[in-house]
């Protein structure tokens, strides 16, 4: 197992995350690959977008699988002018953890969940690496990373 994962795995246990941690042989870094590897279904999993605010703080949108997250939305919410994409050097620095693999948790960042996740019975997020994912309830999710829910989708 890779130092991310191994990262990620100390942190949930260190803050009592209600999550199943899951590896895999295959990448993880599309929600389709995931889906596969997981044996789940794509309604299942939700994305970790990445946005730099103008002050560069990180904000993260956390929308379903098929779901596009709206920068302008991101700009509404939390009142702020509308922030840009991530690069993945930035996410790598900011998050700790690679671009593919990026936890919906287990960093400083302003975490936004968007209604349609907080649905959902389970989801899969990234675990990590570009081959883990963590399988845990939205309300779970909500309490390991302190965000709000409100729409960040398109």
């Amino acid at each position: 197992m890779d130092n991310y994962t191994e990262k990620l795995k100390k942190y949930m246990q260190e803050k009592n995350i209600a999550g199943e941690h899951l590896s895999f042989k295959q990448s993880c870094h599309s929600v389709e690959e995931a889906a596969k590897a997981a044996s789940a279904s794509t309604d299942d999993f939700v994305k970790n977008i990445c946005m730099i605010d103008s002050d560069g703080n990180l904000i993260v949108a956390i929308v379903k699988g098929e779901d596009r997250a709206s920068t302008s939305r991101v700009e509404k919410a939390i009142n702020i002018e509308r922030p840009r994409t991530a690069t993945p050097e930035e996410i790598l620095q900011k998050t700790g953890f690679p671009c593919g693999g990026t936890p919906s948790f287990g960093y400083t960042a302003t975490f936004l969940i968007d209604p349609r996740v907080m649905e959902k019975e389970v989801v899969y997020s990234g675990g990590g690496s570009e081959n883990s994912l963590v399988k845990i309830s939205p309300k779970e999710l909500l309490r390991a990373n302190g965000g709000t829910v409100v729409r960040v989708r398109k």
